[in-house]
């Protein structure tokens, strides 16, 4: 929350400074006492404001002309629930919403309304911090209120997204658990996939950007091993859409090993994506070995000898897997030939771009000796 506070304060000095926007603060990272609650600090709205001089935390003590003015705060989550009651009458919702509410003395952290929405009536609620008040708090207390006038509960939904603890105390107050987060199965194989995973790393979009970025790792190498991934991803999918048919009876069997050799050259080099960086950043500690160290020259060349074996075991898998995606190119499902293609062609990318990886690395060693008897060139 610290840091949100912070994040909120640096984003209203940018507003307010260089869009000349009005900006108060509110919630958490409030400057002033009256201004934690946003109702407080929209008070009067956009005409209101036109018409007086304003003291906002930053920005000019007018209204923007256009764009108004602008509250950014940081506050815990805040959940959007509803409670749905067995009955038409507003008056009714009203009068729980009023008796709830934070604003009339009731729950802390609770914002409430009544409405008719298809047909019921409705306490319409947002909830600032559900560690205060929860939305099993909250429900009892409107199903209590809402039976002393002879009224039902229909059903509750939330709006939006809660935190899973919101939902776990819930079940906690119904069923009268202790430590029910302990006991949720999903819970516990989220907290285990870590160690069974190790390789689990950013999402595609992620790892494209860290490839995009000025670090030297992930690398072109990096980027072959993907090539031979993709590659061999794709005769898998062509194997599968082979296996099975009728039309190619004559081939399923050498089609199902074609399958299962393409789908261990998929883990191989999704493997060797991550393996080709980690070589490259033994290279860059040994660069960084001050130069009148003795055994600078032999930890480079372990180091670029090193980097230059991911490259060259995707070399050799990529050969096999343009081997595969010719063969099932010619004897699989011929609606897919154009995607057996496209693996053979991200498999001469695999090799060729992870040749010339290994080459680069080799031709920075300074004993060419070594480089060259070494057997990975």
């Amino acid at each position: 929350m610290d840091d949100c506070v912070a994040l909120a304060r640096r984003l209203g000095e940018r507003v307010g400074n260089d869009l000349q926007i009005p900006v108060f603060l509110y919630a958490r990272a409030a400057t002033r006492t009256e201004r934690v609650l946003l109702p407080e600090v929209r008070k009067g709205e956009f005409e209101g404001m036109r018409e007086r001089a304003l003291e906002p935390d930053y920005g000019p003590k007018r209204v923007h002309p256009t764009a108004g003015a602008s509250a950014i705060g940081a506050r815990p989550f805040l959940v959007a629930f509803n409670v749905y009651l067995d009955t038409q009458e507003i008056a009714v919702a009203k009068e729980i919403a009023k008796q709830i509410r934070t604003s009339s003395g009731g729950l802390p952290g609770v914002q409430a309304s009544g409405f008719i929405v298809d047909g019921l009536a409705q306490v319409s609620m947002n909830l600032l911090d559900i560690d205060i008040t929860s939305p099993a708090v909250v429900f009892n207390a409107i199903k209590a209120r809402a039976e002393k006038q002879g009224v039902g509960v229909q059903y509750s939904e939330i709006v939006g997204l809660i935190p899973e603890r919101g939902l776990i105390g819930a079940a906690e107050s119904l069923l009268r658990l202790s430590n029910a987060g302990d006991h949720i199965l999903e819970t516990k194989i989220r907290a285990a996939l870590p160690a069974a995973v190790p390789s689990a790393g950013p999402s595609l979009d992620g790892w494209i950007d860290e490839l995009a970025g000025g670090a030297p790792t992930p690398g072109g190498g990096s980027a072959a091993a993907l090539a031979g991934t993709l590659a061999a991803a794709l005769v898998a999918m062509v194997a599968r859409l082979t296996v099975g048919r009728k039309a190619y009876a004559a081939v399923d069997a050498q089609t199902r090993e074609i399958l299962a050799e393409a789908e261990e050259l998929r883990g191989a080099l999704r493997r060797l994506v991550d393996e080709d960086a980690a070589a490259y950043e033994g290279v860059s500690r040994a660069y960084k070995i001050p130069k009148d160290e003795a055994g600078r020259a032999q930890a480079i060349d372990d180091a670029l000898l090193a980097a230059a074996r991911p490259p060259a075991d995707v070399v050799r898998r990529g050969r096999r897997l343009l081997a595969l995606a010719q063969t099932i190119e010619q004897i699989g499902n011929q609606n897919a030939v154009s995607d057996a293609r496209v693996a053979g062609m991200l498999a001469r990318t695999a090799i060729d771009g992870a040749t010339e990886n290994v080459n680069a690395n080799l031709a920075g060693m300074s004993d060419q000796a070594r480089a060259k008897y070494s057997g990975i060139g």
